[in-house]
């Protein structure tokens, strides 16, 4: 499957439903909310990640292994659209393969994932966002979800647009200006917050490399400009067995006495991974790196990722960066450098086939970052930009 690959990985996600049925509903989509039985409610979580920030030593459940804690001041999504199709379990090998498409939401939707949300997160994970309610068959004549099928959820990420519906900061003023200039440079998700170092104890690679030249705090504008398909979604609420090399069945069932739960949950770690299998150790000390021998307080951005080797990374000023681990876990030996599997990288790379730099890579594993019901709702990931796929 090109979605696969080990790169890939974390964007193959199976989609899986309960065994609970129920009757459909009528009618198209409508407002975000409680809902009916025989309605699929559709929302939007960054998790606690999101709310809290990445604390460190503790507190959250991702951390960085580098000592580093981040906080949001933002972090706006775009939503551009929702789809509900037929058998999604059409091709066992290509999980991108799905039926005829029934039912669809149209956006786009602006979020701002830093905001606590108003619903219960999935699994109680914290907190989400509304977006709509499917309520039947829309480009079927409004019939109601059959009780006796599974249905694929599709979802995409699209460029920031300041014509999209800001669902939770429309009346924030500062953050509708700063959703508005995400627009004008084409994001489709963007961080913004500070970066703090807390690390203590830590061991390093190398112990001849200067790590007080990195600034030990670091404010981040971080644009990444990677639209991105998530088809035909895993769902860990599913109690079927899924097909081999899946974590889950996949698709949705509706629900007899209830709303059927169908939330994209962003992992928003996913932006800084350190391999582009799924759920390695996250580091930042890559990206604050690359402000040695800058003035105090500026702003990192993925433009400082240009031209900087995943396979070999060094600092703002040229010098190889070490590894550093502030929190108990094995230093690897060597100067620090990330897997790209069987992706080439170098900086004469196509960028639909290879990583040309790191931000290449960045806007590789970030663009897995969906999912389908919690954390383990993996989707096939097509990307709607220049990258390997």
């Amino acid at each position: 499957m090109k979605k696969l690959s080990a790169l890939v990985l974390l964007a193959a996600g199976a989609i899986a439903c309960g065994d609970d049925a129920g009757s459909g509903g009528t009618g198209g989509s409508g407002g975000a909310g409680g809902g009916e039985s025989g309605t699929i409610q559709v929302q939007i979580s960054g998790e606690e990640a999101g709310t809290d920030g990445f604390l460190f030593p503790t507190g959250s459940e991702v951390a960085f292994s580098d000592g580093w804690e981040l906080k949001f001041d933002h972090v706006f999504l775009t939503v551009g659209s929702v789809t509900i199709s037929e058998n999604p379990d059409t091709a066992p090998a290509d999980q991108s393969q799905t039926g005829e498409a029934v039912a669809k939401a149209e956006g786009p939707w602006a979020v701002d994932l830093a905001i606590e949300g108003t619903a219960v997160g999935a699994g109680g994970e914290g907190t989400a966002v509304p977006l709509t309610n499917i309520t039947g068959q829309n480009l079927k004549g409004d019939a109601p979800f059959a009780s006796d099928q599974r249905y694929a959820f599709s979802f995409e990420t699209v460029a920031a647009d300041a014509a999209a519906t800001k669902v939770n900061f429309a009346d924030d003023e500062a953050a509708s200006a700063a959703y508005d200039a995400a627009a004008a440079q084409g994001c489709t998700v963007l961080y913004v917050g500070t970066a703090t170092f807390k690390g203590t104890d830590c061991q390093v690679s190398d112990a001849a490399y200067d790590f007080t030249a990195i600034p030990s705090e670091v404010p981040f504008n971080l644009c990444f400009k990677s639209p991105t398909r998530y088809l035909n979604c895993q769902n860990q609420d599913n109690q079927g067995d899924p097909f081999p090399d899946e974590e889950y069945q996949r698709g949705l069932s509706i629900k007899a006495n209830e709303p059927t739960l169908a939330q994209m949950t962003m992992h928003l770690e996913h932006a800084w991974y350190s391999d582009v299998e799924h759920e390695p150790l996250i580091y930042f000390d890559q990206y604050a790196a690359q402000l040695v021998g800058k003035p105090a307080g500026t702003e990192l951005t993925v433009e400082d990722l240009v031209g900087v080797d995943p396979s070999a990374f060094t600092d703002g000023a040229g010098a190889a960066l070490p590894w550093r681990s502030c929190d108990g876990s094995a230093v690897p030996d060597g100067d620090r450098n990330f897997p790209a599997g069987s992706i080439p990288v170098g900086p004469g790379q196509d960028p639909s086939e290879g990583f040309r730099d790191y931000a290449d890579y960045a806007a590789y594993v970030l663009s897995t970052l969906g999912h389908l019901n919690g954390g383990e709702g993996l989707c096939y990931v097509e990307r709607d930009y220049p990258s390997p796929q």
